[in-house]
């Protein structure tokens, strides 16, 4: 069965950030205590013998347009309604990823109808993959139960992520993982780069379109050993003329030329995605 090697540089990497979030038991509205499942089931005690996300989810990303006042855009996600429309593995792995940035915008912002929404878009295509794992099978009804709980939906939709991202790993379809991570990446530098009709004009939001740089040079690392793949290769291709863009960034101060230019790279990017 092939398995997505993780080096362990790269679990170091990450390995403390999905560490910090706990398991913890939460009343519902019957008084009864629910757990949430400790993430990647043990994987940080067995280290690299188990696959780790290799990157933050975009849960932080939007998280921080949402600290700093950035407003939540109706339309600026992929429509729920293209769901049913992507029928090869490819472009299902893609807009599961897409789907999953789109899901964090919307729950991080307390958009319940939206979050809702993409969830039921995500179910479809974890459905179509055949990603049948436990977790994913009650994944609605746990979203539905904490819908009023913002913490806590968080800390279900991310498992949700890291619990989709091992199962492709260990069943042999590792490449598709590598696609999720991939269309999450790009969607959520999507979001950050068409929240605003004036970006260049908050230098919060260009600092946060900036600092996007690493996790996509870290995405490219991961990419890399899988690069015989032809659905791999062409994502190196593309995410790399987006690396192009960014390495003309010197000293990290931005020109409102070289973020516009990052704006159309990930917009065309996006775009070939969710078509």
């Amino acid at each position: 069965m092939k398995r997505h090697a993780i080096s362990r540089y790269t679990f170091i990497l990450f390995a403390l950030a999905l560490a910090v979030v706990a398991c913890k038991p939460v009343d519902n509205k019957k008084g009864a205590k629910q757990t949430v499942k400790p993430l990647l089931k043990k994987s940080i005690e067995k280290q690299v013998k188990d696959v780790v996300y290799p990157l933050p989810t975009t849960f932080e990303l939007t998280s921080m347009l949402n600290r700093i006042g950035a407003d939540y855009i109706l339309g600026l996600s992929n429509s729920t309604e293209n769901a049913d429309k992507y029928f090869t593995e490819k472009a299902r792995a893609l807009n599961l990823g897409v789907y999953s940035a789109d899901l964090s915008y919307a729950s991080t912002y307390n958009r319940k109808q939206e979050t809702m929404l993409f969830l039921k878009a995500s179910k479809t295509l974890i459905d179509n993959l055949e990603i049948t794992s436990t977790y994913n099978e009650t994944l609605v009804d746990e979203v539905e139960k904490n819908l009023d709980n913002k913490d806590q939906l968080v800390k279900v939709v991310t498992n949700s992520f890291y619990d989709t991202y091992e199962f492709l790993n260990k069943n042999g379809k590792a490449n598709l993982s590598l696609l999720v991570v991939s269309g999450s990446f790009v969607e959520g530098l999507y979001i950050a780069t068409h929240i605003s009709q004036n970006t260049y004009a908050n230098p919060e939001i260009v600092k946060v379109i900036f600092d996007q740089k690493t996790s996509l040079e870290k995405l490219l690392v991961v990419l890399q050993p899988e690069n015989k793949d032809p659905n791999i290769a062409e994502m190196i291709t593309q995410l790399s003329g987006l690396k192009a863009s960014y390495d003309k960034i010197v000293d990290g101060s931005m020109t409102e030329d070289q973020l516009n230019e990052i704006i159309t790279s990930v917009g065309t990017l996006r775009d070939r995605l969710v078509q």
